[in-house]
């Protein structure tokens, strides 16, 4: 049984919104899935990728591969949180 971490779209026409969820290789692209690990909606601003990065590394260790699209979108997450962990914390105001 071979698992991949991929894209599968739930959105409406022109509304793209994916769940990044993880599935047998075989299976279609909106078929069953394993586990839904988060969402992606590209038209978003902000932060469109939620992501559970905890389980992403649980199914890797299981022998699970990303996708070409998934392994950048996950790449790009981990980069944001590593920033949002070492940004200061703001000052507190006096009041």
């Amino acid at each position: 049984m071979a698992l991949k971490i991929r894209l599968s779209r739930i959105g409406t026409k022109h509304k793209p919104i994916y769940r990044v969820v993880v599935t047998e290789e075989r299976y279609r692209r909106d078929g069953a899935a394993v586990e839904i690990l988060g969402t992606y909606t590209p038209e978003a601003k902000g932060n469109p990728l939620q992501i559970k990065l905890d389980r992403v590394d649980y199914w890797a260790s299981k022998g699970a591969k990303p996708t070409d699209t998934m392994h950048a979108l996950i790449k790009k997450e981990r980069r944001r949180q590593a920033a949002v962990a070492a940004a200061p914390a703001p000052a507190a105001t006096p009041a």
